[in-house]
């Protein structure tokens, strides 16, 4: 696609207030593609503006009416499936083919069910002698990170139209050209002026301007826990609401009983997935002390299939390469061994790091503790179903996880005890529908379905 030259408020494509731009560089060969603007604090004002005049109009357009918009912006997304594909591709590195089954794929899905939802959910309930109506919260700020560069922005934007908010985004500046498609997309689905807007932007600028906002009124944040803090305590000084979906450190739990060969295969498949790039990648695997060293074999049979430029894609950034290879680096001189893959660069071109396993992995190093956002596993040995339980729920975060065994109960069992926002039994399956989000420091409040669109409404209740 062309890139914009401008930021897409009330409506239409609109110059930038200030002359800065930020270059798009494909990761895979480090070439700048695009580039956008800068956008400053006056255009997040105008584009808060836009939206804030959208909303009375908006929040009274029926649940019906919101759901067919919502439908039709699918619809769009549906039809422009390959250019999304191939624009996330171009910005973000990932393989074409998992650009096209997840980066294009899934967004459609979410989108589609936040259509049913707003046609079917119940605004309106009776609670003894009163009514209880839930209203939109008003204006929502909405900052989304580069690793899922659609998902996050559909993941963000459908709920709160849904709910009749107004929107405006300030995408990640690794990956603009996805969210100015999206933007092509809203207008192309017809949604009225103002109801969603679009303002390119570095985070410690437009990001910061528009979370400071007084005209907004929910700031809906994914990133970083670091950022997650900053925007909470900007948000809570001004007491608007905050939705913050930050960083995890996912434990993947083998259960004795549990098919090992095939939990190793998915858990790593899983967080080589997005080059690692995924706040819920099940980066550390725990398995029993008497099947550890068979675990290990596996573990590095299974890396071995995930070759740098042709399974796996690189990372999104020259600094985000570099970050991860000094976890690799750090892991190696905290004493854990390498079983495959290092922090040497396996091409000489494209921010690729190595696929790499970690074992003889101990729970208080800092692979074990700290989000390293790459294609980094780390194998831990347990003793029992309580030292394994103890090791999962041993770090900060809280944001999803895995667990395996020979029958579903057990597994669910252990599930239940773990500190974490979502777990997947036997691998799971995505559910569009199923509340995302974390216990701990991983986050506040929820992402998809019903709790997903709860997060964007507020309650007023009548007496009579």
């Amino acid at each position: 696609m062309k890139a914009h030259d401008g930021m897409y408020i009330g409506g239409q494509w609109r110059p930038a207030r200030g002359p800065d731009t930020i270059a798009v560089v494909n990761p895979a060969d480090e070439q700048v593609i695009a580039h956008v603007p800068a956008g400053t604090a006056d255009d997040v004002d105008d584009a808060v503006r836009a939206a804030r005049g959208a909303l009375p109009g908006w929040a009274a357009t029926p649940p019906a009416e919101r759901a067919a918009r919502i439908a039709a912006l699918r619809d769009v997304l549906v039809a422009r499936a390959d250019e999304i594909a191939e624009t996330v591709t171009a910005e973000l590195g990932s393989p074409l083919q998992l650009s096209q089954t997840v980066h294009a794929g899934v967004p459609v899905l979410v989108a589609g069910s936040y259509a049913e939802l707003a046609a079917s959910y119940s605004f309106e309930e009776k609670a003894g002698n009163s009514t209880v109506l839930l209203e939109p919260v008003g204006v929502v700020g909405a900052i989304t990170p580069w690793n899922y560069p659609l998902h996050q922005v559909v993941a963000k934007v459908a709920p709160a139209l849904a709910a009749g908010c107004t929107v405006v985004l300030k995408p990640a500046e690794d990956t603009p050209l996805t969210a100015q498609l999206f933007a092509e997309a809203v207008d192309e689905a017809g949604l009225p002026a103002g109801v969603f807007n679009l303002v390119t932007g570095l985070g410690p600028v437009a990001g910061q301007a528009l979370a400071a906002h007084e005209d907004v009124d929910l700031v809906s944040f994914t990133g970083s826990t670091a950022i997650g803090r900053q925007i909470g305590a900007t948000a809570g000084g001004a007491v608007k609401r905050v939705a913050l979906e930050l960083g995890g450190k996912s434990a993947n739990v083998i259960l004795p009983s549990a098919d090992l060969a095939k939990a190793v295969k998915v858990g790593i498949a899983n967080v080589m997935s997005n080059s690692g790039q995924t706040c819920s990648a099940w980066t550390r695997m725990l398995v029993h002390k008497d099947q550890y060293d068979e675990a290990v074999a596996l573990a590095r049979a299974a890396v071995a299939k995930y070759v740098p430029g042709e399974r796996i894609g690189p990372l999104v950034s020259a600094k985000q390469q570099q970050r991860v290879r000094g976890y690799i680096e750090r892991g190696v001189a905290e004493g854990a061994r390498l079983v495959a893959g290092g922090p040497e660069a396996p091409r000489e071109t494209g921010y690729y790091v190595s696929p790499t396993v970690f074992a003889d992995v101990t729970p208080e190093m800092t692979i074990a503790q700290e989000e390293i956002f790459g294609p980094v596993v780390s194998l831990l040995k347990y003793e029992d179903e309580d030292d394994a339980l103890r090791i999962a729920n041993g770090t900060v975060y809280g944001l999803a996880g895995a667990v395996w065994a020979a029958d579903e109960a057990e597994a669910a069992a252990f599930a239940r005890r773990m500190d974490t926002g979502q777990v997947d039994i036997n691998g799971g399956r995505f559910n569009p529908l199923a509340p995302f989000g974390g216990y701990k420091q991983s986050g506040v409040g929820r992402e998809l379905g019903a709790h997903g669109l709860s997060e964007y409404l507020q309650t007023k209740s009548l007496q009579f």
